[in-house]
């Protein structure tokens, strides 16, 4: 049996043990969620580098007691220096290169993110910022073993980032990639963690950290410069939604994907399928993730840029026809141009009834892999996203690229409140289809929502091929009707990181709340 934490005072679930105990500690200590979260957040990018860090960006989904969802979007704009003609100039007419100080062209904005959602929390009794980093930079200076996914992470992707600029010195051992185990100090990060905790995050953007990463940047011939950090802030926004029969569903806005995670179960609600794990189940969701990510693909970008609003592909004349174009027994061909992605996850609950869903990122593995041995800050590759030929998602200064983070939030029918998320770039609305519809729908307890197999159409961090990717733990019957059905299936490894690394927490009506956390990480779910 796979048991879900519960309990009535707190609940956290983060994809690295120490993430979810600096979060619980700050609970304990009669910190909100939203506090909580900017511990955990902090901690997770020292002891998880290679899914995420302080030079990545974060998007939240806060639903506080008797209130409506609020998002923060902390998504990096491009830099003034980044057009098109600036990469040509530099023999890159064709793709912007996903490694080097060339792929490192956003703000980072997780930062930012974190000083907005510590804002709505009340100054008279918030926690001192020192206090919520504290155990951050107790990891960064003491140090802390390595996990054995960051060194098998560190060991596929070598070839591609031993070179860059910053990333042997913190991250390699001799020149080679660390044992799981080995203890990762990062003394330079804690130094910048100590002067954010003293000085405010605003050092990041404006003062001293930010001009000696504007410096750094611009000797390895990145295009940010000190004053894109000085201009940039975070958006508070309204999430999207979305109503169906199990609740109303929220994710962030463009240029996430959330859009696609709630046109996914939007699209399956409505071929009414009753039963989980069944080849109704999981050919319906695939399907439904086909008709979500063709539309994606051809118009999602920046929302300034967009020729009309995401949520009017919410509109249920929309869905309807989508729907109907859903073959209940025969896959439509695939593939197409995938999306790529690396990042975390996190939920927590207070006491108060605050719930909170939370997703940092890098974009690939160790983002761009420059790190500023000054401040030993590694920066987000995001910006190689940004296509540099014509259409929505073309690079311009100023400009968000497509993003793969979107963080999941849920009001269910009968009251209770669900956060619930992933890692896997491509894979993320995928897996939180698999979770939402177990958990919401079939009924199944969330730890077994998330520790289920589970499935990836197309490519995700780490991969290349564009199959319909199955967990051998699937029943061979299963497997069987789905390439009946056209579906070119792929067996991977039980447990596999291909599938994500997921959590979930859920608030009931009484007070109850719930955890779960993905045993396909390092992570933990607490709940008391």
């Amino acid at each position: 049996m796979l048991h879900t934490a519960l309990g009535y005072n707190c609940s956290f679930s983060a994809p690295h043990r120490a993430a979810a105990l600096a979060g619980r500690d700050v609970l304990e200590s009669g910190g909100t969620a939203i506090e909580a979260m900017v511990a955990a957040a902090a901690t997770v990018a020292v002891v998880y580098p290679h899914m995420n860090g302080i030079g990545g960006d974060g998007f939240w989904l806060i639903k506080r007691a008797g209130e409506a969802p609020v998002g923060i979007s902390g998504c990096g704009r491009a830099a003034e220096l980044a057009t098109v003609d600036w990469y040509a100039r530099r023999g890159l007419a064709e793709t912007i290169p996903a490694r080097g100080a060339a792929a490192a062209l956003t703000v980072p904005g997780t930062l930012s993110g974190w000083q907005r959602a510590l804002d709505m929390v009340p100054s008279a009794r918030r926690m001192p910022l020192a206090d919520l980093l504290s155990a951050a930079i107790g990891h960064a200076h003491d140090g802390m073993a390595i996990t054995g996914n960051q060194s098998r992470c560190t060991r596929d992707k070598l070839d591609s980032l031993a070179g860059v600029p910053g990333f042997a010195d913190v991250f390699l051992v001799d020149g080679k990639p660390p044992e799981a185990g080995h203890k990762l100090r990062q003394p330079a990060l804690a130094r910048t963690l100590e002067t954010l905790a003293c000085e405010g995050i605003e050092a990041f953007y404006r003062g001293d950290i930010a001009a000696e990463h504007a410096r750094f940047l611009e000797a390895h011939d990145s295009p940010l410069r000190f004053d894109d950090f000085a201009r940039f802030s975070t958006q508070t926004v309204e999430p999207l939604s979305v109503t169906t029969s199990d609740g109303v569903l929220y994710n962030m806005t463009p240029p996430t994907q959330g859009i696609s995670s709630l046109m996914i179960l939007a699209l399956f609600d409505r071929l009414g399928v009753t039963a989980g794990e069944g080849f109704d189940h999981v050919h319906g969701l695939v399907e439904a993730t086909k008709q979500a990510f063709l539309i994606r693909n051809r118009t999602l970008g920046d929302p300034e840029t967009m020729e009309e609003p995401a949520a009017a592909w919410l509109t249920p004349n929309r869905l309807d026809a989508l729907a109907r174009g859903i073959d209940r027994q025969k896959a439509l061909p695939w593939p197409y141009p995938p999306k790529d992605g690396d990042t975390i996850w996190m939920g927590a609950v207070d006491r108060e009834g605050t719930v909170v869903s939370f997703i940092q990122s890098v974009f690939w593995e160790f983002g761009s892999g420059l790190t500023c041995p000054a401040t030993g800050v590694f920066f987000q590759n995001r910006g190689a996203g940004f296509s540099l030929q014509p259409g929505p998602n073309q690079l311009a200064p100023g400009k968000r690229p497509f993003h793969t983070l979107n963080p999941a939030l849920a009001r269910l029918a009968d009251g209770r409140i669900m956060a619930y998320g992933t890692m896997g770039g491509e894979g993320q609305p995928q897996t939180q289809a698999a979770i939402f519809t177990r958990y919401a729908r079939f009924k199944q307890n969330l730890q077994q929502a998330v520790s289920m197999p589970r499935w990836l159409l197309g490519k995700t961090w780490g991969d290349a091929t564009t199959t319909l990717k199955l967990e051998s733990r699937f029943t061979p019957s299963l497997v069987a009707a789905l390439k009946a059905a056209g579906h070119e299936v792929e067996l991977i490894e039980p447990y596999s990181d291909l599938a994500g690394h997921a959590g979930a927490v859920v608030l009931h009506e009484s007070g109850l709340m719930e955890a779960a956390s993905d045993p396909r990480s390092d992570g933990t779910a607490l709940a008391y």
